[in-house]
């Protein structure tokens, strides 16, 4: 087990204590939810004890354009007060909302480093709701994270990608996989009452997760969409050849995941892809764009699936990929070894933001002559 750093404000306390602030908590049902809410769970098994800001308490008013997205209306004060309560020894803000910025706010105020993270294109959402130039979005997230510690990103594509636009502090925070929930199973010959081949894609169904490139595609078999969110209905009315379940936890998500013979990922936007790691897991190949994400998890020559310009392509060229090999790709994330990654990251925004004080007090040294 690590060996716990000792500080000035948890020597008295048996474990030290992270506390992470997210404008994403329940009842979202996104990768940013199930990456904290599994990294929580590990940390606690190594000794640490975390204290989570969310929505849940404050009042609150539906994002425009997406109503299962709450915004919440705490207060500066009610933030300020929740984190001196609480007296953390490193602080975490995984989200760039409105809880993020007054917790970011507060940390600066009072000298106390903190961490972020990058867990959303940011900017390529907002700009696919709002009328924004992506150049005074990605200005935002400079200034939002270029003042922390650590700025974690999921992938290294997406860190040179960041780095390029002028985002400092970048490290790494893979993501992993419950290898015990997602894992082949035997398959029914027509599962849902659909006919086979099966092509499959899982989760937010929202404009930025780009479903009409899948379901535009002329492919055999047939079409599942598993999940729900804003766009739902107006898919359905569009593609009604395409099979939408809904949402689905747990063991149900397992076996609908295991009856699949293909899982499609047309997004061009996510950071890294959690339900790519999911579908591995279960056995099934992966089709998808070359993009970050994908591009970072699937090796070409892994055979565990297929990335193309063209979709289509890749669905088709799936199809002949290697469920071993898929399975063999998952086995290689874990959440233990994601969540140490998280913890180094954590630990070392604090000696990054000591390093810079000492540097802030120290006599500039002339130049030679």
């Amino acid at each position: 087990m690590r060996r716990r750093p000792a500080t000035r404000e948890n020597s008295d306390r048996a474990m030290p204590k992270i506390m992470i602030v997210t404008d994403a908590w329940h009842p979202q049902v996104n990768g940013v939810v199930r990456s904290i809410e599994t990294t929580n769970r590990e940390l606690a098994a190594m000794g640490y004890e975390v204290a989570m800001i969310t929505p849940k308490p404050f009042p609150s008013i539906p994002m425009p354009t997406y109503p299962e997205i709450r915004l919440s209306l705490a207060t500066y004060g009610q933030i300020a007060r929740r984190i001196e309560a609480e007296k953390p020894d490193f602080m975490h803000i995984a989200t760039e909302g409105p809880l993020g910025l007054m917790a970011r706010r507060w940390c600066l105020k009072k000298h106390m480093p903190f961490s972020t993270s990058y867990h959303t294109r940011f900017p390529e959402y907002v700009r696919t709701r709002v009328p924004v130039p992506l150049g005074w979005l990605y200005a935002y997230v400079r200034w939002f994270h270029n003042r922390g510690g650590a700025c974690m990103v999921a992938t290294e594509s997406l860190r040179r990608e960041l780095a390029a636009k002028g985002i400092a502090n970048l490290c790494l925070w893979s993501r992993g996989i419950d290898l015990a929930l997602f894992h082949p199973r035997p398959q029914s010959d027509q599962p849902f009452g659909l006919t086979r081949p099966i092509f499959m894609t899982v989760g937010r169904v929202a404009v930025e997760k780009n479903l009409p490139a899948f379901l535009d595609l002329d492919l055999p078999g047939s079409k599942v969409v598993v999940g729900d969110g804003p766009a739902r209905a107006e898919l359905e009315a569009r593609y009604p050849d395409a099979h939408f379940t809904g949402v689905k936890f747990g063991e149900d998500l397992a076996r609908a995941y295991a009856e699949a013979d293909v899982f499609v990922f047309p997004s061009k936007t996510d950071t890294f892809g959690n339900t790519i790691l999911e579908a591995l897991a279960s056995g099934i190949p992966v089709a998808a764009y070359p993009v970050t994400g994908p591009a970072d998890i699937i090796p070409e020559a892994s055979g565990a699936g297929a990335l193309d310009e063209d979709l289509g392509k890749a669905c088709l060229a799936a199809l002949s990929r290697s469920r071993e090999e898929a399975r063999h790709l998952a086995e290689g994330f874990t959440w233990q070894a994601a969540t140490k990654q998280f913890l180094d990251n954590v630990i070392e925004a604090k000696t990054q933001a000591k390093r810079r004080r000492l540097s802030l007090r120290l006599p500039v040294r002339p130049a030679d002559a």
